[in-house]
């Protein structure tokens, strides 16, 4: 065997071995239709969130898309539609807007990541952030939440559609690069 095929070898390998790492830790994903023009890929061991876990979890007045879990109960994705006001094409305008509308529903707001992005050849607000809610009541006396949410919008036509991904902020290491993965395989046609 020559000196160059050796060092090929030995380059092949150093190319390949981190590649097959990351590929082995990486998280497992089921595609999943959340509705009929809209998909997304989530962990392999989530499960659609039952009727009245959703209604304790995210009390609206318009039940959303869909929402999955962990099996533990502690990592949800949920996608959500809403009617907008704003055209699709005014999108880099709703960046600052967007996310003045998040600091207002939380105590303290720690952005890690705020910007537009092309995900699957549509554009989405993207924010990825740390939130507490802290008891302000006079009397109140209990512990702050905090959360590590990714969340991103986009538009069509006259609805909003918003995709979200919560773990509580002690998981945020463990489930940071999933929740990644999971955002980057939303599709809506």
């Amino acid at each position: 065997m020559s000196f160059t095929t050796t060092m090929n070898r030995k380059y092949l390998l150093a190319f390949l071995l981190p590649l097959a790492l990351l590929l082995a830790f990486a998280p497992k994903l089921k595609k999943v239709t959340v509705a009929k023009n809209v998909t997304l890929s989530i962990p392999q061991t989530f499960e659609v969130m039952p009727d009245d876990g959703i209604a304790r979890e995210y009390p609206a007045a318009r039940k959303p898309l869909g929402v999955f879990t962990s099996p533990d109960g502690n990592v949800d994705i949920s996608v959500n539609q809403r009617p907008s006001t704003f055209p699709a094409n005014d999108i880099n305008v709703l960046l600052p807007f967007y996310k003045a509308s998040i600091q207002r529903m939380f105590t303290e707001v720690q952005f890690l990541r705020e910007e537009k992005q092309t995900i699957n050849g549509r554009d989405f607000l993207v924010y990825e952030f740390v939130s507490t809610v802290r008891d302000e009541r006079r009397t109140g006396n209990l512990a702050p939440v905090r959360k590590y949410t990714l969340i991103q919008y986009t538009f069509l036509k006259d609805q909003m559609l918003i995709f979200s991904f919560n773990a509580p902020v002690q998981l945020q290491k463990e489930w940071q690069e999933t929740a990644r993965a999971v955002m980057a395989t939303a599709t809506v046609k």
